[in-house]
């Protein structure tokens, strides 16, 4: 490859010992037309009932993890509320959840515990409670700052209405408050882009996700841009080479204004990066509790991935046994390759070939020298990054990098 030894990083390493936590809460107010989330709208009742599922499959987990011969580390120190909007819970109810998790692990005093709610949608004996059970991160859906793009997909706040919370919420005393936005929502312009950025820079967040709009079958906008109809506004949907352009800029203007990039829809200072979503990247040890929940869990030789059902009966039925899927050298070697390449950090070539077969790690150097020539990734420090444009196309990159690797 032609690539120097890798220089000493300034990064913190992922430890087998501690243990990320996901907790799904998969309600909503209402289903936005981009959803493609295992998501919707339940009665109270429903709510309920899915908390007492919840708390007894968090209860289970000792035993789900020995059945499945894996290792589960009952230190937390990243702790995810994602959904859904798990800020419609009722105080009571996130109270039973804390109260199961406490009973089954270990969270420590600095766990990085992040609830994810919607702009209007935390309630001030929610939001008390969260911040009694620990709750230090606030990720809000907000999506756009153009009430017209918001009001496309169903949304139901304004940019007045998102400020507002934002501010209310710091001034709560949330010590990180971030916010997604969505390159390629219908009736978005290079200008109405620009016009989200220069608020999201400008009103103190700490962290900031932005994702390219999915088209897919999915979700019910992506159905109608498919067909080519009308409904949910799918013919106000951008070009894709529009939104492309979206992201660049936002690749371009968020590290110039406080938000460096540190992985491809990421932003954020270095003291403010999402500790739980590098445990992903890193394939360090997590467990997934509720709807659509995934979890990874390590073995004594290997890991084991392992998911909830998608179908909300289902999962109320289900006895917690769900079905592994045992993650040999190969399959290892692949996800440490794109989840690695995720993040602007790129993979360490001298790393992998310390941790898989020489033959791996030759197939993918040889698909790589093509893919540098594109333009598509850099080998630089010992390292291979996605460049820019590799991060717009960034699942191609993967398949053609990896396609080489025997079975």
């Amino acid at each position: 490859m032609g690539v120097s030894e890798p220089k000493a990083l300034p990064l913190e390493s992922s430890s087998d010992s501690t243990l990320g936590v996901y907790v799904s809460v998969p309600f909503c107010r209402a289903k936005c037309s981009f959803c493609n989330f295992a998501s919707g709208v339940s009665s109270p009742a429903a709510i309920a009932a899915y908390v007492s599922t919840l708390c007894a499959e968090i209860d289970a987990a000792s035993a789900t993890a020995e059945r499945l011969n894996a290792k589960l580390p009952h230190i937390v120190d990243t702790l995810y509320f994602g959904g859904g909007t798990p800020s419609l819970l009722e105080p009571t109810q996130l109270r039973s959840i804390f109260a199961a998790l406490r009973r089954n692990f270990q969270i420590t005093s600095d766990a990085e515990i992040t609830l994810e709610a919607a702009p209007g949608q935390i309630a001030d004996a929610v939001l008390a409670e969260a911040q009694l059970q620990g709750v230090n991160r606030i990720s809000l859906g907000v999506q756009s700052f153009v009430d017209r793009e918001c009001a496309a997909v169903g949304r139901s706040h304004t940019e007045r209405d998102c400020i507002r919370e934002i501010l209310r919420l710091q001034a709560a005393g949330v010590a990180d408050v971030g916010a997604d936005l969505i390159a390629g929502l219908p009736y978005q312009t290079t200008a109405s882009w620009q016009h989200s950025l220069d608020v999201t820079t400008s009103i103190g967040l700490a962290h900031l996700s932005v994702y390219m709009l999915e088209v897919d079958e999915d979700s019910r906008l992506g159905r109608e841009v498919i067909a080519g109809d009308q409904r949910f506004h799918a013919h106000g949907v951008p070009a894709d080479e529009s939104s492309a352009e979206f992201y660049e800029t936002a690749c371009a203007w968020l590290p110039q204004h406080g938000f460096p990039q540190y992985e491809i829809s990421n932003f954020a200072p270095t003291a403010r990066r999402s500790r739980h979503n590098r445990k992903y990247w890193m394939r360090a040890p997590y467990i997934g509790f509720g709807l659509d929940a995934h979890s990874m869990l390590l073995r004594a030789n290997g890991a084991v991935r392992f998911a909830n059902p998608e179908e909300l009966a289902q999962y109320a039925v289900q006895e917690f046994h769900p079905a592994p899927v045992d993650i040999a050298a190969r399959e290892a070697f692949e996800e440490t390759i794109f989840l690695g390449l995720r993040m602007n950090e790129g993979v360490s070539l001298s790393q992998l070939r310390r941790q898989f077969p020489c033959e791996f790690v030759a197939a993918m150097e040889v698909a790589a020298i093509e893919l540098i020539s594109d333009g598509l990734i850099i080998a630089e420090d010992g390292r291979l990054q996605l460049t820019l444009h590799g991060r717009l196309i960034s699942n191609d990159v993967f398949t053609n990098l990896l396609m080489g690797i025997a079975a």
